[in-house]
């Protein structure tokens, strides 16, 4: 059956389940009990386990030899010992298994010794019995458990009772041993097992928000750099559709391939726009704003100063002409580090460092540390940024970075945080 099965979760049914399961091997087996210990915690367990394990099994085969009257044949006395102590020795890892090999050595025993003394089964070997029971409800389901628990009072003790090897009273008083090492071990078992699925819905949660973050500045980007390719495609539909009137005697055959260049180029930003008018919010202003680059540097520095930093730019190299997403994607990453310092070290030095180099553009961004209270970052929140990784600022820089090959490296540097980015140029607009 089904564990979707809604007739499983029935009362009825799922008891019915359990006792199938507590008496059937199959793959539904607990595979060990649920040790949430550190390792040394374990072995030390496991070695109080087999301790336990040997004085108990002495103690099965003493008391009938000695207390019992008459004594069964030593040879019995062992075997019972065997069957009834000695799988504790496996429950830690197999205690389904376990329980089923004792719990029908203490049938047969409570049978074999009926009439010798008022209890059919020596102490030492209960109380193995009651840690095994312990065992498995640490590490079996709910439903297992609850069979485990029917099996043993139903199938072990009243036949016992019932034969007349000890009084129903005293089977009662067991019965509710059973249960009470039942229920503790499912107490401690199902917290265990709380907190580990805990552990995994959580970081589950934790996986799904930086999928979340990468996504949105995904989508940030492509509709920062629609504006872009929008402004470059608006340039060939319109030169295209020009170059007839400026160029005198063109044959037809040139002047049919503008018209195809025009006309591909306005739908090319037909579609551009539909598609990334999807990932656009309500901010319908956003599709005719210029986007901004290192031409405004001095207005990110100016709203960084009002916030209470101070602010030191460097230009080393040779400015040169940008790409639009290079040129828009060192402005991101600036605006970001600015905002970043502006929340996480208030009142810092920051020092800004762009610079040219042959091959890339170099953007580098560092902080000396807070010195003063938290405050507004200068950046507005547009994209939640988090100095430590964990809000959408440097998700969006490396997510920038990446786009264009380039290289990012954040981190702390002493008391304060570094951002440094390397650009590549590429081909130029």
């Amino acid at each position: 059956m089904n564990d979707s099965d809604p007739a499983r979760h029935r009362p009825g049914t799922a008891l019915a389940h359990g006792v199938r399961q507590a008496l059937l091997p199959g793959p539904d087996d607990p595979p060990g009990a649920r040790l949430p210990w550190p390792l040394w915690a374990r072995v030390l367990f496991l070695t109080l386990l087999t301790g336990a394990t040997v004085g108990l099994t002495g103690g099965t085969i003493a008391i009938p030899l000695t207390v019992f009257r008459p004594p069964p044949p030593t040879t019995v006395a062992w075997l019972l010992a065997a069957a009834q102590v000695v799988p504790l020795l496996a429950s830690a890892r197999w205690p389904l298994a376990a329980w089923r090999v004792s719990a029908l050595g203490f049938l047969v025993g409570g049978l074999v010794l009926s009439g010798r003394y008022f209890f059919p089964w020596p102490v030492p070997g209960w109380i193995a019995f009651l840690v095994l029971l312990f065992l498995v409800a640490l590490a079996g389901a709910r439903e297992a458990t609850a069979g485990v628990g029917a099996v043993t009072i139903f199938g072990v003790i009243a036949p016992v009772v019932l034969v007349g090897a000890m009084p129903g009273w005293f089977g009662v008083i067991l019965s509710g041993m059973v249960v009470l090492a039942l229920i503790l071990g499912d107490a401690i078992g199902g917290r265990s097992s709380a907190e580990a699925e805990l552990r995994v819905r959580t970081e589950q949660h934790r996986q799904d928000l930086a999928r979340q973050a990468v996504l949105e500045e995904r989508a940030r980007i492509a509709r920062e750099l629609h504006d872009v390719v929008a402004h470059h495609m608006s340039v060939i539909a319109m030169q295209a559709e020009a170059a007839p009137y400026k160029i005198t005697d063109m044959p037809p055959a040139a002047r049919q391939t503008f018209e195809v260049v025009r006309d591909a180029a306005r739908e090319a930003l037909t579609e551009t726009r539909r598609v990334v008018g999807l990932l656009r919010s309500d901010d319908e202003g956003a599709e005719r704003a210029p986007q901004p680059g290192l031409e405004r540097l001095d207005d990110l520095v100016a709203t960084a100063r009002r916030y209470g930093l101070t602010i030191e730019v460097a230009v080393v190299g040779m400015p040169r002409s940008l790409g639009a997403g290079v040129d828009l994607s060192a402005y991101r990453i600036v605006q970001e580090s600015f905002s970043n310092a502006a929340r996480y070290a208030p009142g810092s030095a920051v020092r800004a460092e762009i610079h040219y180099g042959p091959q890339a553009l170099r953007v580098e961004v560092t902080d000396d540390g807070p010195r003063g209270e938290a405050a507004d970052s200068p950046g507005g929140g547009e994209n939640g940024a988090d100095k430590h990784g964990g809000g959408h600022g440097l998700v969006g820089m490396r997510e920038r970075v990446t786009m264009l090959g380039g290289r990012l490296a954040a981190g702390p540097r002493g008391p304060g945080w570094s951002v440094v980015a390397e650009l590549p140029y590429g081909d130029p607009d």
